[in-house]
């Protein structure tokens, strides 16, 4: 009888749901793909359906449920901390008490009741364990140093430690996580801080700062090591006269925050600088202001680089270990990574591709399958196709009232050669097939494609396709083969993080112009394919360059600003009317609109 274990994160933001069978994930999801509400933090109802269908089984057949998290925890956490800031907690306090008695506290009652699980086969993983096993049990490593980052789990923000795998029966699965910092000590919520003061969301937002930086110098790092003392070991310890995160549900930051780094910039305001490519002309005054920002978000962005790559080196110092595994929220800022990957003392490094919270819904079931029920590994994460596919007969419904012209292709050669000729005419195509991605990067089955040299490809599809702000950069995808060609990896070359988009690289000199539309300030955050794992997509990018002398596409995810990722072909097919591109595929069909391509 197959063993079946279902993970889950939810109730604070990401909510997902992951299945394993006999320790091997069969399926895996966010929860906002199927309700179409980004970031959708609801207990993953319609993702766990979709991993029982996948496995043709019926909830009662689970023999364990997992939460990422355990409640009990950090509800203690939240009551002690209001406690400690009263009466300025006084709001926020009344608040959290209404979520945490109307839902929070009774995830295990909720999960008996939809599931029909027994009491006790529903256990809870601490959440930074979660981070921990969702990196090690996808990993090819043996043994590793474990380092997880976030803004806060129970009372754990960052942790450092090790973890063994027991392969073939040899050995024995486990996490110790030997180090913590602890709230409200955070370098993920002080990073959230200066997204919410430079203009964005929390929790979605802080990926723009990472690509404003680039615009800026570190110039006011020294401010940042007011607010934030790091220590030579890479903890540090936060002023909290600058915060406001710790008492107030709706502001990161105080007025003595203000008054260092002055003016917060207006939500939505347009960005433009002398260095970003733009015309000023008229627009002097509003560069500069700009310019200010960007130099803040490069400070934000060293310090955090500089934190990250002093806690690896002491994980290597006190472990000895070859081979590092990454989670938690702060694991997805891609700059830092390339640093750790091309700088940092470890030979290997592996990082969950799905690393905020809503990995934690794999990692509680990789946790409890491994750790708890000692069960030895045979499973690793090699790509990131573990959502729910486009179905042959979902394509044919999703065009049959859409009045698109379309052609279906048995032999997938002619379809490269028609979608390779059309990006290399500067058309913008976008490709939904196969099963979605887990995590936040298109890797080639929700993605939009187009042709990388031409410059004004930025602003075409930012403007055109995605709706959003011009700044926000664009992932070269390339083969692993070609990708030393064109990047900076050093020891980087070949490694995981580069097929899960997870690492930002320099471009090599003289390639900048040759790929400028994924260029950003001189660097890549890339994807490397091989065939083995996504052939279409392989093919694409190979046939580009046999037709072009450039093997590298451009590649972003499919969705419009603010809404998440597609996930069925009538999503796809709604995507690609509603925007301004040009091809799409689905599958095997090539659809386009009437007079735009023949």
């Amino acid at each position: 009888m197959a063993t079946y274990v279902l993970g889950l994160s939810a109730l604070y933001h990401d909510a997902a749901a992951a299945l394993l069978c006999d320790g091997d994930l069969v399926a895996a999801a966010q929860e906002e793909r199927f309700t179409r509400v980004k970031f959708d933090h609801r207990l993953p109802w319609h993702a766990v359906d979709y991993c029982l269908r996948t496995a043709g089984i019926a909830a009662r057949e689970l023999d364990y449920v997992v939460f990422y998290e355990k409640p009990l925890v950090k509800f203690e956490r939240i009551l002690l901390g209001h406690l400690a800031t009263y009466p300025r907690s006084w709001r926020v306090f009344r608040e959290a008490m209404i979520a945490w008695f109307g839902e929070k506290l009774w995830v295990k009652t909720l999960l008996q009741q939809h599931l029909g699980v027994p009491a006790d086969r529903i256990l809870f993983v601490e959440h930074h364990h979660s981070h921990a096993a969702s990196a090690m049990y996808c990993s090819p490593f043996h043994e590793a140093a474990v380092l997880t980052l976030d803004g806060v789990g129970e009372w754990t923000t960052t942790a450092l430690g090790r973890a063994t795998a027991a392969w073939d029966g040899r050995g024995r699965n486990a996490i110790a996580l030997e180090e913590e910092l602890h709230f409200p000590h955070s370098l993920g919520l002080l990073y959230s801080a200066f997204t919410a003061w430079l203009g964005f969301k929390v929790n979605s937002g802080e990926y723009k700062v990472m690509g404003m930086a680039p615009y800026g110098e570190p110039r006011y790092l020294d401010r940042v090591e007011r607010v934030a003392r790091l220590a030579p070991d890479g903890s540090l310890r936060l002023d909290l006269r600058y915060f406001s995160f710790h008492h107030d549900l709706h502001r990161t930051y105080n007025a003595r925050f203000v008054e260092l780094f002055g003016p917060p910039r207006p939500p939505e305001h347009p960005f433009v600088t002398r260095r970003s490519g733009e015309p000023v002309r008229g627009r002097e005054a509003e560069a500069d202001r700009n310019q200010y920002y960007a130099d803040v978000a490069a400070s934000v962005q060293r310090f955090t680089e500089e934190a990250i790559l002093r806690m690896v080196r002491r994980l290597h110092a006190r472990t000895g270990l070859r081979d590092l595994v990454m989670a938690g929220g702060v694991a997805l800022n891609s700059v830092a990574n390339g640093r750790v990957m091309r700088e940092g003392p470890f030979e290997r490094v592996y990082i969950q591709p799905n690393a905020g919270d809503a990995g934690g819904a794999l990692g509680a079931a990789l946790y409890a399958w491994h750790v708890l029920l000692g069960q030895p590994r045979r499973f690793v994460m090699e790509h990131a196709y573990y959502g729910a596919a486009c179905g042959e007969a979902e394509v044919a419904a999703a065009l049959a009232g859409s009045g698109l012209p379309h052609a279906t292709f048995e032999d997938p050669a002619p379809l490269v050669a028609r979608v390779v000729d059309a990006l290399a005419q500067g058309r913008v195509v976008a490709v939904a097939q196969g099963r979605f991605e887990w995590g936040p990067r298109a890797l080639g089955n929700r993605s939009i494609l187009a042709d990388p040299r031409r410059a004004e490809m930025k602003e075409v599809v930012n403007t055109k396709v995605k709706f959003r702000e011009l700044f926000r950069p664009f992932a070269p995808v390339v083969s692993e083969a070609d990708a030393p060609r064109y990047f900076a990896l050093g020891r980087a070359a070949g490694q995981y993080p580069q097929r899960f988009m997870l690492m930002v690289s320099p471009t090599l000199p003289g390639r900048e112009a040759e790929i400028q539309a994924t260029s950003h300030m001189g660097t890549g955050r890339l994807q490397t394919v091989r065939r083995e794992w996504n052939p279409l997509y392989f093919d694409l990018v190979a046939g580009f360059g046999q037709a072009t002398g450039t093997p590298v596409l451009l590649n972003t995810s499919f969705n419009l600003r603010g809404e998440p990722i597609v996930a069925t072909p009538a999503q796809a097919v709604r995507t690609f009317v509603h925007s301004g591109l040009d091809l799409l595929v689905l599958n095997q069909t090539l659809v386009w609109k009437e007079g735009r391509y023949a």
